[in-house]
């Protein structure tokens, strides 16, 4: 029997053979950032370097072994036509940058050979040209569906969607600099006494040695303790009751998946009703490293940490922690634009820094904290929002919160459902907050338009604002970061790409103990050449607003229907609305998904009973300047084909993905809000928009294929909808294929499947 492809693998390592070729990443993106039409005429130099790495690539022992992309020969002759391509002129940068960010990044063997497959394999071109303003696919950790969000998928998808940039000028001095007064009193204290807490020139008594993770927990709770024993002396009568909590091999409580923390800050030592611990109760988060080589990989730990916090915490507008590898200790900060942070630090040589941000943690508010002020709390425990609709001021009471996006940068959707405080009735109402670019249309405008227009099956307009703070509208460039300047962090890339996870350290320049041990390559950032830097001025700075909009129209997901009529009803209901939005308004929605079609099957309520939300990333059909916003978040699992293959958005493309969102229920409910992972399916979170196309395609291209594969995966409770989701199939995706013509009869078509199908006794549960 032949060896696997992973086998070959394993036994012909690369080992060192492509480490001269790490800084090539770095050239050729910049070159496509700066000139696109460098796609076709690359110059003698990068023309050479890139045939240099692909002959070192065809001389690693595996390439004459692994099988041709093409079924015959090997992967050697698969990269000789890239080579004859390169060498013609055309530098192929769209096909070759993930292969070089695999070799930058030093991925394991297996990643690396995966890239070089994908970069063989020729591109299926696009039928539809793609359209000046279409705003590009970024994922996000908070449109995964039905996911078990293992680490090995949801890490990936982190590190695409956070930007995290280090050496930040004035962190520590923007907000630990107010505490500077009594940090001094207690860090004095600390150097007091026989046995001091703290010796000039040598550090902190106690540090364990080696830096390990439990040892150094226990000299960080005690070390900590004292700090608060300390203040207290000095500020009599005000005690702190903020202590860490350090259990990293406990889970805490409120995430997917089991996720644990080294340390964090939380308010007293209280534990939930259960006796657990939570994500709802961590303040600051902390990670611990024993060696500073392994920095880069603590960044990544501290964005897992951040998500979880502000998904568990509806009111959470960022999250501030930090990372300690070794004695080198570096400050965060996460929002809705990634992470920002300090410089690094030893704890041993700047005691006094060190005790400012151990007491800033035990003492700031909640606002300083990253949590909305707009939000109030109430002595009994009961919550509101204050608005100004009217001229008049109003409160919304928060009855729940409906949902929140599970991501770190991006809108960050949370939704509560309210009613107006002295409304005995107490109707409902529903506050959306998000992080919108400015650039964006503002959804309240576009929802205000639709409700004038007598849009139907839409949520209608009630009220909107962007929020503001100190009578200024809030922000992550001047709210958040207070002014930070990314444009001066050590690894921030001028040419306009994203940051490298990695990059030397601090500009500070400062001996350290800790600092001067050998560090890992993995932890250098090879720079551009000067004259590259030269071309090109920075761009301006991403930035997002927080907006609020408020709907008259409450509901659940579809996914919670009652039955299966009940169902499909609100599934033709919304296509209904889509399409009014689209008639009457020119709106083109742009994100259908489950959790963006609802359904009221209240027979009291004023609500819609079915009805569309969500005009985030709608746009007028007619638009014809760009939006300016740098990406597009949304739920790849519903998208259609041809937005996946980068076509210009169409209403056509928003049917399809109501026929994706019905197959996918189909799939994973066992009934009303019952949902189960299917490990074949949520692949489709995590692998590429190319490679997803492809699947889907393959999904609905034979007739009897499709009715096995639903057969087979379709839940017993949705097993009757396996022949009207193939209706659905043919009008939608015509001779087994995509649409090539838009056609405004399809509305109709689609709707009359889902009538019929209200109607058959199999489908109601008579038979």
């Amino acid at each position: 029997m032949s060896p696997s492809r992973s086998e070959i693998i394993r036994s012909h390592p690369i080992g060192g053979r492509l480490e001269e070729y790490h800084e090539l990443y770095n050239i050729c993106q910049y070159q496509n950032e700066i000139d696109p039409l460098l796609q076709r005429e690359a110059d003698d130099g990068t023309k050479n370097k890139l045939l240099d790495f692909l002959m070192a690539v065809q001389a690693l022992p595996a390439c004459r072994i692994l099988s041709s992309s093409r079924g015959s020969g090997t992967l050697f002759g698969d990269i000789s036509r890239i080579t004859s391509t390169i060498d013609s002129g055309q530098a192929q940068f769209d096909r070759l940058l993930p292969l070089l960010k695999a070799v930058h990044n030093k991925e394991p063997d297996e990643i690396i050979w995966d890239k070089v497959y994908e970069a063989v394999t020729e591109p299926t071109p696009a039928p539809r040209p793609l359209c000046s303003f279409q705003t590009p696919l970024i994922r996000n950790t908070g449109s995964v569906a039905n996911s078990s969000e293992l680490r090995s998928n949801m890490d990936t998808v982190l590190r695409e969607e956070l930007d995290m940039y280090v050496d930040i000028p004035k962190f520590y001095d923007t907000f630990f600099g107010y505490i500077q007064t009594i940090a001094q009193a207690v860090f004095e204290s600390c150097k007091e006494g026989e046995e001091p807490l703290f010796r000039e020139g040598t550090g902190w008594t106690g540090w364990p040695e080696g830096a390990k993770e439990a040892p150094v927990l226990a000299w960080l709770s005690g070390a900590i303790d004292k700090m608060i024993q300390f203040y207290e002396e000095h500020a009599p009568g005000e005690a702190i009751r903020r202590r860490p909590l350090a259990q990293p091999h406990k889970p805490l409580k409120g995430s997917t998946a089991k996720r644990t923390l080294d340390i964090g800050f939380m308010d007293g030592t209280k534990p939930l009703e259960d006796g657990k611990y939570g994500w709802s109760q961590i303040l600051v988060p902390g990670e611990l490293k024993n060696n500073p080589e392994y920095e880069t990989q603590s960044r990544q730990d501290m964005g897992r940490y951040a998500r979880e916090v502000l998904a568990a915490q509806d009111s959470r507008r960022f999250v501030l922690g930090f990372t300690l590898c070794g004695s080198l200790m570096r400050l965060w900060l996460f929002d809705r634009l990634g992470g920002i942070a300090s410089e690094k630090f030893d704890i041993h040589e700047e005691g006094l820094r060190f005790v400012s941000v151990m007491l800033g943690y035990l003492l700031m508010s909640e606002e300083q904290l990253g949590f909305d002020p707009t939000i109030v709390t109430n002595a009994d425990g009961s919550r509101y929002f204050k608005i100004e609709r009217n001229g008049e001021e109003e409160r919304l009471i928060i009855d729940e919160v409906i949902g929140r996006a599970r991501c770190v940068a991006g809108r960050a959707t949370t939704c509560w459902k309210v009613h107006r405080d002295g409304d005995e009735s107490r109707t409902p109402l529903v506050i959306k907050g998000s992080w919108q670019y400015p650039e964006r249309d503002d959804e309240g405008e576009l929802l205000r338009e639709a409700t004038e227009k007598g849009v139907v099956n839409v949520a209608r307009y009630f009220y909107h604002a962007t929020v503001q703070v100190e009578g200024r509208d809030y922000d992550i460039r001047d709210g958040v970061r207070r002014g930070l300047d990314i444009t001066a962090a050590s690894n921030y890339n001028h040419a306009g790409s994203r940051p490298p996870l990695s990059r030397s350290g601090s500009r500070k320049g400062k001996s350290s103990r800790a600092a001067s041990r050998k560090r890992s390559s993995t932890c250098v950032e090879p720079s551009l050449p000067p004259s590259k830097r030269q071309q090109s001025q920075p761009p301006s700075t991403p930035n997002r607003v927080h907006r609020r909009v408020v709907v008259r129209d409450y509901g659940q997901p579809i996914y919670k229907a009652s039955s299966r009529v009940a169902l499909l009803a609100a599934l033709e209901g919304c296509i209904e609305g889509y399409e009014s939005l689209h008639r009457q308004a020119g709106m083109l929605q742009r994100d259908i998904s489950p959790n963006n079609l609802m359904i009221n099957e209240d027979e009291e309520s004023a609500s819609w009973k079915a009805f569309i939300i969500d005009l985030d990333l709608a746009i007028k059909e007619d638009r014809e300047d760009a939006s300016g916003a740098r990406g597009k978040t949304g739920t790849r699992a519903f998208m259609a084909i041809g937005v996946l293959l980068d076509e210009q958005h169409s209403f056509m493309h928003d049917l399809e993905s109501f026929f994706w969102v019905l197959f996918w229920i189909c799939i994973h409910y066992e009934g009303p809000d019952k949902a189960n992972v299917v490990e074949e399916f949520e692949d489709w979170n995590y692998m590429n928009t190319e490679t997803l196309a492809g699947v889907k395609k393959g999904a609905i291209a034979d007739e009897g294929d499709f009715l096995k594969s639903t057969a087979e995966h379709f839940t017993e409770y949705y097993q009757p909808l396996v022949p009207w989701v193939n209706r659905l199939r043919r009008v939608v995706f015509p001779n087994g294929g995509r649409w090539k013509t838009p056609n405004k009869d399809l509305y109709s078509a689609v709707r009359e499947i889902l009538r019929n199908a209200q109607e058959d006794p199999n489908v109601i549960g008579l038979n």
